[in-house]
């Protein structure tokens, strides 16, 4: 019970973030050097209390990949900051959770796995949800679609994440987010600076708040808990909870931002996360018969 709480908690955390975000009066490369940045710090000064910092040492040939696998994650986060600019935060988070999809097709090529007539299937349905959740005519056009473009973007970045993840056998789940956030960090330092600078100039005090938020409560907090619950809880078990995050942002886009949404994007929404899910259930049941 104690580690189902701690990933309903997660997740209810990653559901909110889109509230917060659009409360910071920064880019969203800022945004997201300010989350890494801050969460980094975080956890490292939480690793050290513990006497368990990272040990780069044993990581060896797999340390490379683990910070290009941040660099992926740290403008993954910036195009779901832009996604949420563009279009509602419903949208841009059912688009965003096309990632499994775009893993499911991946994995065929990349480790040999054979497609399933399951996957195949929850392939079309997703597809179709998100033909249903783009419904150009709902919203304007240009911006719409550009959200859209956006929230697919990220996507295959996260996928980009958990595709490079599955080649790492030596890292701990806290260690492997730790040096993530360090990739994340040491790509969009330089990146930001040379494209648009970072000023803090139009920050307020409410903005601050929000940004600390971000940082330490929606990553550091988040990402803690994620990885300390999957320890034991069944992978399937944490499947199935991973879908509140996106219910949470559709709940907060019509109730507290009262974003426009058509019944038509809504049975888009719930078509992608249920053909996801009934993959991942699928998948989960496939690993453990004999």
């Amino acid at each position: 019970m104690k580690a189902k709480l701690q990933i309903i908690t997660a997740m209810c955390l990653y559901g909110t973030i889109s509230v917060f975000v659009r409360n910071i009066p920064l880019s969203s490369a800022a945004v997201a050097l300010c989350r890494a940045g801050i969460a980094l710090a975080a956890l490292l000064a939480l690793q050290g209390a513990r006497g368990r910092l990272p040990d780069l040492r044993a990581m060896g040939r797999e340390l490379p990949l683990l910070l290009l696998s941040g660099a992926a994650m740290g403008f993954n986060w910036i195009f779901l900051f832009e996604a949420y600019k563009y279009t509602t935060v419903s949208v841009a988070t059912l688009s965003y959770y096309f990632a499994p999809v775009i893993v499911m097709l991946a994995c065929p090529v990349l480790f040999r796995e054979r497609l399933t007539l399951r996957q195949v299937v929850c392939f079309v349905g997703s597809t179709l949800g998100l033909v249903l959740v783009i419904n150009v005519g709902a919203l304007s056009a240009g911006q719409h679609l550009k959200g859209v473009a956006f929230g697919l973007a990220a996507a295959a970045l996260y996928a980009t994440v958990v595709l490079m993840n599955k080649f790492l056998k030596r890292v701990s789940g806290l260690d492997r987010t730790v040096l993530q956030f360090a990739g994340a960090a040491a790509v969009l330092l330089p990146y930001v600076l040379l494209t648009e600078g970072l000023s803090f100039a139009p920050m307020t005090g409410p903005g601050w708040a929000c940004l600390l938020c971000v940082g330490l409560v929606h990553t550091a907090l988040a990402y803690v808990l994620y990885f300390s619950a999957l320890r034991t809880l069944p992978g399937q078990e944490a499947a199935i909870l991973s879908y509140i995050d996106p219910l949470v942002a559709v709940i907060l886009s019509l109730t507290l931002l009262r974003e426009p949404v058509t019944p038509l994007q809504l049975v888009g929404g719930a078509m992608i996360l249920a053909f996801t899910l009934a993959n991942e259930l699928g998948g989960e049941r496939e690993r453990q018969e004999p």
